[in-house]
């Protein structure tokens, strides 16, 4: 793991921050349907849409990524840094 910081406005600080919340809510309620012996088809339909949250939290972070960190590695003469974009690409692809 990489120890490089990345400075990130203050709006997309919330935005990330809100949906990593949500996403702690919905595994919240993952648990306490399982403790509550929920229906498993129930349980699975609750689970994709957590899921789902995941993905939308990574393409959004990606996003950040690409337009903040990529750009300014490629402006500065980091040509290893479309390299780890496409490794981390593929990864989430899978």
């Amino acid at each position: 793991m990489t120890h490089k910081l990345t400075a990130r406005t203050a709006a997309q600080k919330k935005s990330l921050t809100n949906r990593l919340k949500r996403l702690e809510g919905q595994i919240r309620g993952l648990e306490k349907m399982i403790e509550d012996d929920v229906y498993c088809n129930d349980i699975l339909q609750q689970s994709m849409s957590a899921a789902s949250a995941i993905d939308g939290f990574n393409q959004e972070l990606l996003g950040y990524h690409m337009k903040g960190c990529v750009t300014e590695g490629i402006k500065n003469g980091d040509e290893e840094i479309v390299d780890e974009l496409l490794k981390t690409v593929r990864k989430l692809m899978k």
